[in-house]
């Protein structure tokens, strides 16, 4: 019925685009995703080795499972293999990458100046330019820039450094004994969780869950997909046309970071950047390096990343750019990490809860 004249009934050709009423189990979706934002929020400085522990923990939980149903090992037994695997692969790399990356960054550190004035020469050329009136060339402003470098670097910026650090090694251990209660005790709490849902409303978020699940494994495979994008395509800039040593290390560490948002791929086009300044023999190697770097990050971030994972998630690619840029504006990398799947998440329960309206 229409509501500025009950009596008259709505054409045919207008009911195909009338929007579906919003059912009444909307309201409490709504609240407690606002709840969960505001946690989020407040929590998002020490969340960060839960949520990589978690998500790990998932991806490979179906193989836990597929080990405790083909051999006679308990689930936590199969599980601590999985654990022990995925450390065993970790510190192999780092066992084969770290020592010739530090070297090489250790080379640039000791010759800061002249790394900076080699750059910023390939940027400039022989030419100069003109700061607070005064006419500077590549080598008075590799100075400059160092001495602003040495003063940032006062004692309380570095104990500012060493206290991240310290956080960062702590954060590393406890991702990995995280992991290691996920992979052993997934199932209780995937149902502890559960049991948190009130009884009558269980059964609507099991049914979401059911669907939420393969969507979820899509795109984390997607997400497996862009590492291995970002490197093959860091080993063919680095190996194969710039031509740098290490370069299939570097190429392992970029694919690795890439999993980490914002600030994994900008730490490894840092380390990259650091090794092609100090291997450079002419300023076109500088150059090659720079357009490298913005050609990855935009086919990664502009292309393969939006197309890959939108299509693995069944999220338009504008929604997944634009989930990881609020979700690192509102909670930083952790917001990065869990936007597609809130997104994922709020799309299922919207679609099981008008299904179920009518």
């Amino acid at each position: 019925m229409s509501a500025l004249h009950p009596n008259r009934e709505v054409p045919p050709e207008r009911q195909r685009w009338a929007m579906p009423a919003a059912p009444r189990s909307l309201t409490p979706l709504v609240l407690v995703v606002g709840v969960m934002a505001l946690v989020l929020h407040e929590l998002q400085t020490i969340l960060l080795p839960f949520v990589i522990a978690a998500v790990t923990a998932y991806v490979c939980t179906p193989l836990v499972d597929w080990l405790g149903a083909r051999t006679p090992l308990p689930r936590w037994l199969a599980a601590l293999v999985v654990l022990g695997v995925l450390m065993a692969t970790t510190a192999a790399l780092a066992w084969a990458g770290v020592p010739p990356l530090l070297s090489q960054v250790a080379g640039v550190v000791a010759d800061l100046r002249g790394a900076i004035a080699d750059f910023i020469g390939a940027m400039l050329g022989t030419r100069s330019v003109t700061l607070f009136g005064s006419h500077v060339d590549a080598q008075q402003t590799a100075e400059l820039v160092v001495g602003a470098l040495q003063q940032q670097m006062n004692g309380s910026r570095l104990l500012g450094l060493l206290s991240v650090a310290a956080a960062a090694a702590f954060g590393f251990m406890l991702v990995w004994v995280l992991m290691g209660y996920f992979l052993i005790d997934g199932h209780a709490i995937g149902a502890g969780l559960l049991w948190l849902v009130p009884p009558p409303r269980r059964a609507r978020a099991e049914r979401i869950w059911r669907e939420l699940d393969p969507l979820l494994r899509r795109y984390f495979v997607g997400v497996a997909l862009v590492v291995a994008y970002a490197t093959a395509a860091a080993y063919l800039g680095l190996g194969l046309v710039l031509g740098l040593h290490h370069a299939l290390v570097l190429a392992l560490l970029t694919g690795v970071l890439e999993i980490i948002p914002m600030v994994g791929p900008v730490a490894a086009a840092v380390i990259a950047g650091l090794v092609a300044v100090e291997q450079a023999a002419t300023s076109a190697d500088i150059w090659g390096f720079v357009l490298y770097a913005i050609l990855l990050r935009l086919t990664i971030d502009q292309l393969v990343g939006p197309l890959v994972l939108g299509n693995a998630a069944r999220v338009h690619p504008v929604v997944v750019i634009f989930g990881f840029l609020a979700g690192g504006a509102l909670f930083g990398i952790v917001g990065m990490i869990l936007a597609v799947p809130a997104a994922i998440l709020v799309k299922v329960s919207l679609s099981v809860l008008y299904r179920e309206a009518h």
